[in-house]
């Protein structure tokens, strides 16, 4: 197949792609990056990258109309500053919209979008949160413009899987705290740790079940979530363990901030229906493949979608 990924070198992206190359399939990324890295993508045959931005609408038509793409998978996102409202609109909404649009008129078969688990906001009427939970994208703008570019998804009369994602982790992950810890740790800073629960999952396990849905399997809306989340400072404490750094002083405690929640944790049921088994990596191994990359790699920036990290790095 002919497979369009936006965003190929960031951390979904490349995770995909590397599968799909592996299996054959001819493959062309469009990447500005601003947050995904070079060094994620080797070049290998069947992979092509064009540089640019998705809110360049002659450039995405132009990748269309010659590509001319079987398969869409969009997980390009502008999210490193929450405060950059106008680049969040242009990459999120009007990027999303560009790609949706050409999407249309190139009669690409099915169509791969991505969301944040912040559309529901940070206060969900019911834990876990299921499917029909009302979207609410408050205190986001990474949130809100997601949340938009995804509306005009449901009305383009696309077919197309959307996939509500826990926080996806590990390596080639630039956001969230796992890197956050690594660089402070590794800096012989003290880290603070929020009273919150996540649900960490790997690139790589999404990965497998985006390539299920490029081969045609799901319709609609899913949540690609583990079903279970553990407390940030478990996750504080497996990248310590995975950094050998058992003398490091106690993290300290805080409060949850205005725009943090306690859980976002999401309900999988009908992923699971639709999808089978699927693979979830284990949080300690997860933590070490993360703690190894950062090691060879480096983290450049520490990446969230809300304020209340911003004195943590």
């Amino acid at each position: 197949m002919n497979i369009l990924i936006t965003g190929i070198c960031g951390q979904i992206g490349s995770h995909v792609a590397d599968l799909l190359a592996a299996r054959g399939d001819d493959v062309v990324g469009i990447e500005n990056f601003a947050t995904g890295r070079p060094e994620h993508l080797p070049a290998r045959p069947g992979v092509r990258v064009v540089e640019g931005s998705i809110a360049d609408r002659d450039l995405v038509e132009t990748v269309f109309a010659t590509f001319r793409p079987d398969v869409v998978i969009h997980t390009a996102a502008s999210y490193k500053d929450p405060d950059d409202w106008h680049g969040d609109a242009m990459t999120n909404c009007v990027g999303g919209v560009n790609v949706i649009a050409a999407s249309r008129r190139h009669g690409t078969g099915r169509f791969i979008y991505f969301q944040t688990a912040l559309c529901y906001g940070l206060k969900p009427l019911k834990t876990p949160i299921p499917l029909d939970h009302p979207r609410n994208p408050a205190n986001s703008s990474y949130a809100v413009s997601k949340t938009t570019a995804e509306e005009y998804l449901e009305i383009s009369g696309l077919d197309y899987v959307t996939f509500r994602l826990a926080n996806v982790t590990g390596p080639r992950g630039l956001s969230g705290p796992l890197p956050i810890f690594f660089q402070r740790l590794g800096q012989g800073k003290r880290c603070f740790v929020t009273k919150a629960r996540r649900d960490f999952v790997a690139a790589k396990d999404l990965a497998r079940v985006v390539i299920r849905a490029a081969d045609g399997i799901g319709s609609g809306t899913y949540h690609f979530s583990s079903g279970q989340d553990v407390a940030i400072m478990d996750l504080y404490r497996a990248v310590v363990s995975a950094m050998h750094l058992n003398d490091s002083p106690e993290p300290e405690i805080r409060e949850l901030g205005p725009d943090d929640a306690p859980s976002i944790l999401l309900d999988p049921s009908r992923t699971f229906a639709d999808f089978g088994d699927i693979e979830f990596t284990p949080m300690t191994r997860l933590v070490a493949e993360a703690v190894e990359y950062y090691k060879e790699f480096g983290v450049v920036g520490g990446y969230t979608h809300l304020k209340i990290n911003a004195d943590n790095t």
